[in-house]
């Protein structure tokens, strides 16, 4: 542009006028812009955190996603008391007391978990942040209060979500649904074999509801999800990391495998993650680039399974990597680096 002005300056007529028309050059010119950030979107989390560890990594990297503006997060599958101090502290711990807590139904799985050794001191009356006692109403009323469509979300089974459906129906108008469910090609592990994965069997006729309602959906089903853990140096960065998201995520893994394997010969938590299953739907709520989506119509039975049928519901479905490595490496760098 330097170049530019200079090459006008020599060549334009000397004169009186000679200012004037090369500011009307000037302005004629296509003026670079520098696109506006992205504004966040408004996510709620609905979880079974303090079960298997992969919610806790889940939470983290959502709270080092800047795509992601978490409004609400709400225990699922029982366990409310357990999993809102969880929530509570975590958050505490990560200094976002602006996200609310709120306590799911109280069904199916009752008590605590593994991770209950990190809250044993903790007190959800002593979270500076807001807490509802009502988890499904306030999942609601978030949702119907937003501007703009609130993205959900869901690793867990979804008794919160089919509850909300139930009392509001027209949230579903409102909402767009990203999850972690189901088994389309493959197994547990990258079996050939289908599973009835976890997060539909433990509620299958609330993942019914779930998977009929009107809102948009995309899902990280076993096919993709199943496959995701950290060793090595990508893990060992984690370990060594001072952030204080990595740190609570490392610390809440460790006392997670030692509750799970009484044998500490067996415990593997200082060299490799567990099956990070749940990172995978935050990263969908982000962006899609390194898997390869299919549009498919899902329909769960009554077994549990998320089967292909043309006839059923369409939504996007995160069938395999385009580059798994590429994942690892984005999981990484948000939990172990600043936010960005």
């Amino acid at each position: 542009m330097k170049t530019l002005f200079a090459w006008l300056r020599s060549n334009l007529p000397v004169g009186r006028h000679s200012g004037a028309l090369l500011l009307a050059f000037v302005c004629l010119m296509p003026v670079q812009t520098v696109p506006a950030a992205a504004k966040p979107v408004p996510v709620i989390l609905d979880t079974d955190i303090g079960d298997d560890i992969d919610d806790t990594w889940a939470l983290g990297l959502l709270l080092k996603s800047p795509e992601l503006d978490l409004k609400l997060v709400v225990g699922d599958q029982g366990k409310a008391l357990y999993r809102a101090r969880l929530l509570a502290k975590f958050l505490q711990t990560a200094g976002r007391t602006d996200v609310a807590v709120g306590l799911g139904l109280e069904i199916n799985a009752p008590g605590e978990g593994p991770q209950a050794e990190w809250v044993k001191q903790y007190d959800l009356k002593s979270y500076p942040g807001k807490v509802h006692t009502n988890g499904v109403q306030a999942m609601i009323d978030c949702i119907m209060s937003s501007p703009e469509p609130v993205t959900l979300i869901a690793i867990g089974p979804v008794p919160n979500l089919a509850a909300a459906l139930e009392r509001e129906p027209r949230i579903a108008q409102r909402l767009r649904f990203v999850g972690m469910h189901g088994s389309v090609r493959l197994g547990y592990g990258g079996s050939p074999t289908v599973a009835a994965e976890y997060n539909v069997k433990a509620n299958v006729k609330a993942c019914q509801k779930v998977f009929t309602a009107p809102w948009p959906m995309i899902i990280t089903p076993l096919d993709t999800c199943g496959l995701i853990a950290l060793d090595g140096d990508r893990y060992r960065r984690l370990r060594q990391s001072s952030d204080p998201i990595a740190s609570a995520v490392i610390e809440n893994y460790r006392l997670w495998n030692i509750a799970n394997e009484k044998d500490p010969a067996k415990r593997n938590w200082e060299k490799q993650s567990s099956t990070l299953f749940d990172t995978v739907a935050v990263y969908l709520a982000i962006r899609q680039d390194l898997v390869k989506i299919e549009r498919l119509g899902i329909r769960v039975n009554d077994q549990g399974f998320t089967v292909i049928d043309a006839q059923a519901k369409p939504m996007d479905v995160a069938v395999a990597w385009k580059s798994l490595d590429q994942f690892r490496d984005f999981l990484t760098e948000r939990l172990a680096g600043a936010a960005r």
